[in-house]
């Protein structure tokens, strides 16, 4: 039981001229336009809410909460004739009274915060000082009426800098802009940020971006396979985010060092009991073996096993029972191991000469590519009859693509990440791809990913210089979120009742849901049904991502960079500033390239026209496959 809980207060009348205003009381600046509303209402109604305040010695009582009500009855004190005959109960209000000056502090928090529009700040503020004060949480959410849950989720702001929650207070950031902040334990880099949020409506991504730009989630495929007791254990820091309960892992180098170490040792143990001549580690998410340094190496396939006449016979009578899906989890297991015996297995003599490559995927998962013959043990291997001649000296040279698989796979990611963005703002058109998805007339079920967790990623690996619209990312506004915890807890009880609560909350919420689920389930890159939707809806790759040193001219070949640079500029071939660009290192290539696309200084001071800046903001690689 709160101390509140067990307060028992006093009531008294008092004359109008011994209540004066405290200076607990939090509203100490009224406009002069509310009292006077407030004193018609008073003098038509009555007042059926009591003052509530404190005495101690006082010849009358100081007014820690009702301080609007008590400017307006002496407002009618001084303008009505004969107030005091007239209106006695009005004249001589009733006042609640504090048993003592601690709870009469509560009473003038309480006012403050429970009264309509508070704005976020001073709630936060507030519960913050009755932390500060000793007061229970649970205490604190009896008081004022709310959630413990909602009461620590302002908790977690009140340590913020003020300058932050000043911004809030001012409207100059919102309330999600403001959780972003309780990343950071850099109050100095926290406060630069700021600067460059102010009244820029920043997304969530964008701002933790610039908090903690190399800060990495739980969900990044390194922290993922490390795990987070290695990584601690090696010096790690971890921070957090109190608003989506993640970890995050802020000594990027300690991660790469422990995913390096892991990813090692890993490739060590598969080569031992897996008996191959080597397993390289690959930090990739995936191996480029057509291109690169991997280009030269030759792959071998297993040897496929052959069935007894028993074996083939049961073999045709387990398939037909899985066609008819009449098929026991032991039957299935058997089936299985029939089928390994058909694909086959890598034969020791294979082993002797060949190695695997070992990474982890995007979602954090060891895998292994089988089987590879190095450039130096072809020979051996054809002597051995592992390799076969044509497959080491015959095959034609692969021609090296432009871009790197890795570079495209980003692109494509923000390709979709960007037609996604434009149709959140279509949802018209949104319900006519998801009509003719499900309808003969597309031909085909690849438009939208319907499946449970199906969806294609929209999230580039680098992603700097990236903002993803967060309802890509599942995310809410605050009363949304609020709206659907308290369904999801109705639905838990009755879905008949969440469901009738979910229509009563109106078509905003739904066809909010709808268009935001949508969105993240379009996934179709096929051409050109892809560039005419693209198209339709005004879709922008540079509207999610902006080129970069990071996410793009590193990524490049040094032509490339030119070739960049005398596009945007269009510079002629034998332009002065082509020529000393061609004359760079590829390093500075990039360097200029990044200035050029990100610093509008640097635009400005180098002279660039407004075509040309045009033409800057519009480039994208010309890497997507027809």
């Amino acid at each position: 039981m709160s101390k509140h809980q067990e307060i028992k207060a006093t009531e008294a009348r008092f004359p109008l001229e011994k209540l004066i205003l405290s200076p607990m009381n939090p509203r100490q600046d009224v406009p002069e336009k509310d009292i006077k509303d407030l004193a018609g209402t008073l003098w038509a109604k009555g007042m059926i809410q009591s003052l509530a305040g404190y005495t101690e010695d006082l010849d009358g009582a100081e007014i820690v909460a009702g301080g609007t009500r008590l400017r307006a009855l002496q407002y009618l004190a001084e303008t009505k004739p004969d107030f005091a005959k007239v209106r006695p109960e009005l004249a001589s209000p009733l006042v609640m009274l504090a048993p003592d000056r601690e709870t009469a502090a509560d009473w003038a928090k309480m006012e403050n915060v429970v009264r309509k529009n508070l704005p976020p700040a001073l709630e936060i503020r507030t519960f913050g000082e009755m932390r500060a004060e000793g007061k229970e949480v649970s205490a604190i959410a009896t008081n004022f009426g709310v959630t413990e849950k909602h009461v620590y989720r302002r908790l977690a702001l009140a340590d913020l800098p003020d300058p932050v929650l000043d911004a809030l207070a001012a409207q100059e950031i919102s309330l999600s802009m403001a959780a972003c902040f309780t990343i950071s334990d850099d109050e100095q880099r926290s406060l630069e940020v700021l600067e460059q949020a102010r009244g820029a409506n920043w997304s969530d991504h964008r701002l933790k971006d610039a908090l903690k730009p190399e800060s990495v989630t739980t969900s990044d495929r390194r922290a993922s396979f490390v795990g987070k007791e290695t990584y601690v254990s090696a010096g790690g820091k971890l921070g957090g985010d109190l608003f989506t309960e993640e970890d995050l892992f802020d000594s990027p180098e300690i991660l790469n060092q422990c995913f390096e170490t892991a990813l090692a040792e890993a490739a060590e143990v598969i080569k031992e009991t897996g008996g191959w001549h080597w397993a390289t580690p690959v930090l990739g998410s995936y191996v480029e073996t057509w291109s690169g340094e991997f280009s030269k190496y030759e792959r071998i396939r297993k040897v496929p096993g052959e069935l007894s006449e028993e074996q083939d016979a049961r073999y045709d009578e387990l398939k037909a029972l899985y066609r008819e899906d009449e098929l026991s989890e032991e039957a299935e297991a058997e089936l299985d191991g029939l089928q390994d015996i058909l694909n086959g297995q890598f034969t020791e003599e294979q082993k002797a000469h060949a190695g695997v490559f070992v990474y982890v995927n995007r979602e954090g998962v060891l895998t292994v590519e089988t089987a590879y013959v190095k450039p130096e043990d072809q020979q051996s291997a054809i002597e051995a009859g592992v390799l076969k001649p044509s497959a080491a000296s015959a095959a034609p040279k692969k021609e090296k693509p432009a871009f790197s698989a890795k570079f495209v796979s980003d692109m494509v990611a923000i390709r979709l990440a960007a037609t996604q963005t434009a149709l959140l703002r279509k949802p018209e058109y949104l319900l006519d791809l998801f009509g003719f998805h499900v309808s003969p007339a597309s031909g085909s079920r690849d438009i939208l990913g319907l499946g449970h967790g199906w969806a294609q990623p929209n999230t580039p690996e680098i992603s700097d210089n990236f903002v993803l619209d967060p309802r890509l990312g599942g995310e809410r506004d605050e009363a949304a979120e609020q709206m659907l915890a308290e369904l999801r807890e109705m639905a838990s009880k009755g879905q008949v009742e969440a469901f009738a609560a979910f229509r009563e909350a109106g078509k905003k919420l739904r066809n909010g849901e709808i268009t935001a689920f949508l969105a993240r389930r379009f996934l179709t890159q096929k051409k050109p049904l892809m560039d005419v939707i693209m198209k339709d809806v005004g879709a922008s790759v540079r509207e999610v991502w902006t080129p970069s040193q990071t996410n793009c001219f590193k990524r490049l070949n040094s032509n490339q960079l030119t070739g960049i640079l005398q596009t945007v500029l269009r510079l002629p071939d034998d332009s002065e500033a082509l020529a000393a660009f061609k004359n760079l290192k590829k390093g500075k290539k990039a360097e200029q390239l990044h200035k050029l696309f990100n610093d509008a200084d640097y635009q400005e001071k180098t002279g660039i026209t407004a075509d040309q800046k045009k033409c800057v903001d519009a480039w994208v690689p010309a890497c997507f496959e027809d």
